[in-house]
């Protein structure tokens, strides 16, 4: 009986130890998709002002955005 209980504990524990592990995966999926989620947003947002900057004619505007997006990618890898 004793050995029973015990193999149940420890077979309790590796399923908790498991569980423990996917819902690391999970969360780092999540995290994941929403700093891909973010880092696309700043990139539409940039690109819009570096858009807007091009129809004004606005040549520092155009330079300090495009300089941001740059470091942008850089930083992010994209």
């Amino acid at each position: 009986m004793k050995e029973h209980s015990n193999t149940e504990l420890t077979k309790a524990r590796m399923m908790k130890r498991k569980r423990l592990k996917e819902d690391f995966v999970l969360d780092l999926y999540l995290d994941m998709l929403v700093y891909e989620a973010t880092l696309l947003q700043k990139k539409e947002t940039l690109l819009k002002k570096i858009d807007n900057a091009i129809d004004q004619h606005d040549k520092q505007q155009f330079m300090s955005l495009a300089n941001e997006y740059k470091e942008l990618t850089k930083q992010f890898g994209t």
